[in-house]
């Protein structure tokens, strides 16, 4: 345990910890909120393209890891008041800067969580899949054109319009990989799966080892209600990548809320959960709220005893 002493100077120059009144009582919400705008900043500049997902994470990993130190003396300073004739005084405050500490994981959770929310940039950088194959991008300069202005469009939400732009480069360019993914990408936000599919299996027939058609080709199914399509295509992603956690999120949500396959579910939920756990990947939380709601119906069904055999069995300890 360290111990950190502060000015009244310093402590006043972090403005963002006080609300502007006479006690200057710190606001812990404001707090939250701006520390994690600052983490959102950080996470949204992250280069993606040709990146590894679990180099993402691990940038990620390392924007939040910023923030959470201040948050830390926000969240200590909570209760003390300070006045004008407070401002030469010093303040101790014990502060347990050990990331391994159960204070720093407890402050790291409540800003990953707040973001996983919160964050837009958060959830498209964790989506991002772009690692490049032989004909991922295009070598044409009219079909990048074209490419990039469908980004730009579907950043912006405007699907409809993105999918004319990625339909022309793939004019200009048949084979432009990543054009397909984020046709079939735009179809999927517009509920248009059958065209969704289409898009993604013509850029499987390009390439047959890319894992961002695979993983959305399994969701497009699942919302068609495909199950078995949507198994197929997660365990085809498993031999390119036995330790991507989405195969094990998207069989685990297939088996447990689509085929009432509990058990099974929840095994794979589980490994999903150690997996972004060791790449310190925000989809932890989700994963974690899957597991918690499998709980919900194994206790329903009287198999509470099964709920943690299972979770013992992947090593992860929870208390009854």
């Amino acid at each position: 345990m360290k111990k950190l002493k502060l000015t009244y100077f310093f402590i006043f120059s972090l403005s963002f910890i006080y609300s502007q009144n006479k006690n200057t009582n710190l606001n812990s919400d404001e707090l939250l909120k701006e520390l994690s705008n600052e983490a959102c900043l950080c996470i949204d500049s992250i280069p993606t393209t040709d990146v590894r997902t679990k180099i993402i994470a691990s940038k990620i990993n390392k924007c939040i890891d910023k923030v959470v130190g201040t948050y830390q003396i926000g969240s200590n300073l909570k209760n003390i008041n300070l006045s004008d004739k407070d401002k030469n005084k010093q303040i101790n405050i014990n502060l347990d800067t050990d990331k391994n500490s159960s204070e720093y994981k407890r402050n790291y959770k409540i800003i990953e969580e707040y973001l996983m929310v919160n964050c837009n940039a958060l959830r498209e950088t964790l989506a991002t899949n772009d690692v490049l194959g032989d004909k991922s991008v295009s070598k044409n300069n009219e079909a990048m054109k074209a490419y990039k202005l469908g980004n730009a469009a579907s950043k912006k939400e405007n699907h409809k319009e993105a999918i004319e732009h990625y339909k022309k480069a793939i004019q200009i360019d048949p084979e432009f990989v990543f054009a397909y993914d984020n046709l079939g990408l735009s179809y999927r936000k517009l509920e248009d799966f059958d065209n969704a599919i289409s898009a993604y299996q013509k850029s499987l027939e390009i390439d047959p080892n890319g894992k961002m058609p695979l993983q959305n080709i399994a969701v497009a199914y699942q919302y068609k209600k495909e199950y078995n399509k949507a198994i197929e295509a997660y365990k085809k992603l498993s031999e390119l990548d036995s330790k991507d956690p989405e195969i094990y999120y998207g069989l685990g949500n297939v088996y447990a809320f689509s085929l009432n396959d509990l058990e099974n579910g929840l095994d794979n939920l589980c490994k999903a959960y150690n997996i972004y756990s060791d790449m310190k990947s925000p989809y932890r939380t989700d994963a974690q709220t899957l597991i918690q709601m499998v709980y919900t119906n194994l206790k329903k069904e009287g198999k509470e005893d099964k709920f943690f055999e299972i979770l013992k069995k992947n090593n992860i300890n929870v208390n009854k």
